[in-house]
């Protein structure tokens, strides 16, 4: 692929799910990708599959080649990579590096600003399969960047040609935005499958049908109303509907010897009557009838007896 006037080479370490599917968003935008680094035999047909051309290089190759470094690599590896290349001498002067992790903001890449180099974190906010459908899902997907002040209009461009938002995140903010997104994503994922396994332990045969239109419903309106769109049981105060459905999971608890759905449901039923109230969608005396049913005979929710 030719290099169009202003275009980068990029090389991108880890052809994970996140980092080939932004290298090959990257590569659309007129980029030319010199090479991708990949271990596994999944990564690279997913290499082969999102980036076909582009060679499998060893790390220092690409980092001495490369004037757009990616780094896709889990969040807990990255700090050791950068410091391990940077005792190597292998950053630039001028290279441009962004790492795609949530976590961390531009300060586990001093030892690339150290050598001179330039550093961005670009997070992508969603989840990758690592797979084409990936691609048309950037068209609505938002970028945390951070960056130095001058250099920001470098990140936020980039997440622009690859079809995306940028939202300006504060480096002292990245661990407190990665752990809201973690929040919501992760712990819905869990939600919805702890929800499908009662309904197939009661014999319904399809869960994810009986679900999916509530849930699609839920979390629409949950993003156009906000708290608006509470709904159920603890935000109409209903304390004898919520003493059943905890008095039921107890018993489904004690029937699978796992208290996991139980422990989530008082949860997130307590923290939903607490906001309620400060909404004053419940008033004090129902706020603390909702908190009573949440509790067990010992007062310790969650516990089998």
């Amino acid at each position: 692929m030719a290099i169009k006037p202003g275009r980068l080479g990029i090389g991108i370490i880890g052809a994970g799910k996140v980092g080939a599917v932004l290298g090959h968003a990257l590569r659309a935008a007129g980029h030319a990708v010199i090479g991708v680094s990949a271990v596994s035999e999944a990564s690279k047909e997913r290499a082969e599959l999102l980036l076909p051309g582009v060679p499998v290089l060893e790390i220092q190759d690409i980092v001495e080649r490369a004037e757009l470094v990616l780094l896709a690599v889990p969040d807990d590896a990255l700090p050791e990579l950068v410091s391990g290349l940077g005792a190597m001498g292998a950053w630039q002067v001028g290279q441009l590096v962004a790492h795609t992790s949530g976590r961390f903001g531009t300060g586990v890449l001093a030892p690339v600003k150290d050598a001179g180099g330039i550093a961005l974190a670009l997070h992508p906010a969603m989840t990758f399969t690592g797979m084409t459908l990936d691609l048309a899902r950037l068209g609505d997907c938002c970028f945390g960047v951070t960056a130095d002040p001058a250099m920001l209009p470098i990140a936020q461009a980039l997440v622009v040609e690859m079809g995306a938002e940028p939202v300006v995140i504060a480096e002292a903010d990245r661990v407190l935005y990665h752990a809201a997104l973690a929040h919501s994503a992760n712990h819905m994922v869990t939600l919805v499958a702890q929800a499908a396994q009662i309904l197939a332990d009661i014999g319904v045969e399809a869960p994810n049908q009986v679900l999916g239109p509530l849930l699609r419903a839920a979390l629409e309106n949950a993003l156009t109303s906000g708290e608006s769109a509470l709904t159920g049981p603890v935000a109409r105060g209903d304390v004898g509907t919520v003493a059943a459905h905890s008095a039921a999971l107890r018993e489904h608890a004690l029937d699978t010897a796992s208290t996991d759905v139980l422990d989530a449901y008082l949860a997130m039923s307590s923290a939903t009557a607490a906001r309620a109230a400060k909404r004053r969608l419940l008033s004090a005396e129902e706020y603390l009838g909702v908190q009573a049913a949440l509790s067990s005979d010992d007062g310790e929710p969650g516990v089998l007896s």
